[in-house]
């Protein structure tokens, strides 16, 4: 029986994508985005997000499968704020009345490697207490200061988002609720949004620096596609709280071989 998925940032990039595997696999897909999708809707402001929740809840007869939130950008300017992170997690808050319709609820977003990256910690913390206005007047005070300070507020974006999908992902609301969420977190994806950046050997130099892809280098947004489609399968029952790195290597070459001794006894002296 077809499974009926939410997916935000439908009209393109990797949201386009995993609409394409998940249609062509027979799944029902309701799209989001600002226009070329089923729900129009401005997911930068709380009115556009609670009106695209109840639209496609409309749209899906009360019961949502999944959700795939994809819709993004990363302007360094404080709306990436509200896009990335309020817009995610308000959304998925919202259709969590349909996901309990139905018998196997399933949630994933789409984190980034910038989640590596250095943030602003009073940027990230804001955002994780919810506080909508106090974020963005922290996102503009770094806009202000030009893009290179201002592109704290994708990687803070980022960073907030994996952590809200750590909380929520055990909380009452979502595991309680028998609902796996999850994050992915994607290498260099040749997608719209990147494609002038990676247009000339001074732009792809300076992105592969940041993020190293040795496995297969830059990934088409199909390569997303499909682990969102396994993450938000009746098929995962357990994952949970998890930002999966698809990166092409990215994140073993950034972090090394050991992210488990921050837990190691310390050594006796």
């Amino acid at each position: 029986m077809a499974r009926t998925y939410v997916i935000t940032g439908s009209a393109s990039g990797i949201g386009a994508a995993t609409a394409e595997v998940l249609r062509a696999r027979g799944e029902r897909v309701i799209g989001i985005d600002l226009r070329g999708a089923d729900v129009e809707a401005d997911l930068s402001t709380a009115e556009g997000r609670a009106a695209a929740a109840a639209a496609a809840t409309e749209l899906a007869g009360g019961v949502v499968d999944a959700v795939i939130a994809c819709a993004g950008i990363a302007a360094p300017i404080a709306k990436t704020m509200a896009i990335n992170y309020f817009g995610v997690t308000e959304l998925l808050t919202a259709l969590l009345p349909a996901l309990r319709a139905s018998q196997a609820p399933r949630a994933a977003v789409v984190s980034s490697m910038a989640s590596l990256q250095p943030v602003v910690p009073a940027l990230v913390e804001a955002a994780l207490s919810g506080d909508e206005a106090a974020t963005l007047a922290i996102g503009d005070s770094l806009a202000a200061q030009g893009p290179e300070v201002g592109y704290a507020n994708y990687s803070s974006s980022k960073r907030a988002l994996s952590r809200w999908v750590r909380r929520a992902s055990i909380s009452s609301d979502w595991a309680g609720s028998g609902i796996p969420l999850n994050a992915v977190a994607p290498g260099t994806v040749t997608t719209p949004m990147t494609k002038d950046l990676l247009a000339t050997p001074e732009g792809a130099a300076m992105v592969d620096a940041a993020v190293p892809m040795p496995l297969n280098y830059h990934q088409p947004a199909t390569s997303i596609a499909y682990l969102l489609a396994w993450l938000t399968s009746a098929e995962n029952t357990h994952m949970a709280g998890q930002t999966i790195y698809c990166d092409g290597g990215a994140d073993a070459s950034l972090r090394g071989d050991d992210v488990w001794s921050w837990n190691d006894p310390a050594p006796r002296a």
